[in-house]
């Protein structure tokens, strides 16, 4: 591993464990501000571990994002969207 992959691989992990420590931002707020969340690293780790010949199914790569199954995660932690936030996410889709 090149030092470029290993620093990459670092920042990931730190971006892991802010999210981790960040549960009260929900993903929709990610989606509002930032154009991806929790859900969009984890399809990018599944396809990035296929690109390099390891198969991670998109439910793996969510427990390795999440730090668990998804649906614990779900249950614990993910709040109904207000209507301001649907409102804001379909804004941002329409940009």
């Amino acid at each position: 591993m090149s030092k470029q992959q290993e620093i990459e691989a670092a920042a990931f992990r730190k971006l892991l464990v802010h999210l981790d420590a960040n549960k009260d931002v929900q993903n929709i707020d990610l989606m509002i501000l930032a154009g991806f969340c929790r859900n969009c690293l984890a399809k990018w780790y599944s396809s990035a571990a296929s690109e390099l010949g390891e198969e991670v199914d998109y439910e793996q790569a969510r427990e390795i994002v999440y730090g668990m199954p998804f649906s614990q995660w779900k249950e614990k932690y993910q709040k109904p969207a207000t209507a301001e936030q649907i409102a804001a996410f379909e804004a941002k889709k329409k940009q």
